[in-house]
């Protein structure tokens, strides 16, 4: 049987969380548009989901799985009214990280990492960005951790040959990549 969640944990499971899924639809998205439509639909399926949660696990990666879903079906129906002509105005005016003052380095970082095909910027972005081990990226993308992996490797790869080195070297938090699973 259905049930619906508490107020004060809905109140409390978005206070604590979406800020962390607008940077993440960010990241994918580029928009800031976008990025607030997708955390406003995130939470809506949260909360109207929230009876299949699974309380014993944490819901950190339940609710990103949900923001890259939702991440994706935005992007989805962005590019297919885009085909049809029917886009709505979006305002790429200054993001988030635009707002920080960011080091040149930084911004030809985020130039090449926004490059990369949306597969490889999801596991860049959750891996690197949102500190998630690549085992918990592989369940929420429901991909097996070698085609993670895979993803991973082939958005370095491309990321190695169009930036110079110490720009590359930015997006290494040190140590091998795959240790983190």
């Amino acid at each position: 049987m259905k049930a619906d969640i508490a107020k004060e944990k809905a109140e409390a499971i978005f206070r604590e969380h979406s800020a962390y899924v607008y940077r993440v639809a960010l990241f994918l998205t580029k928009s800031k548009v976008l990025a607030d439509d997708i955390t406003q639909e995130t939470f809506l399926q949260v909360f109207r989901h929230y009876h299949k949660f699974d309380c014993s696990k944490p819901i950190e990666p339940w609710i990103y799985k949900i923001t890259l879903n939702t991440a994706r079906n935005t992007l989805r129906k962005h590019r297919w009214l885009s085909f049809v002509n029917e886009i709505p105005e979006t305002s790429d005016a200054v993001s988030v990280e635009g707002a920080v003052v960011m080091s040149e380095e930084s911004k030809r970082l985020w130039e090449g990492i926004n490059k990369l095909t949306l597969k490889s910027r999801e596991v860049i972005v959750l891996h690197f960005y949102c500190d998630m081990k690549l085992k918990d990226i592989a369940d929420i993308l429901c991909i097996p951790v070698g085609t993670c992996k895979s993803r991973l490797n082939l958005g370095l790869k491309t990321l190695r040959s169009s930036l110079p080195k110490d720009d590359f070297m930015m997006l290494n938090r040190g140590g091998d990549v795959y240790e983190t699973i």
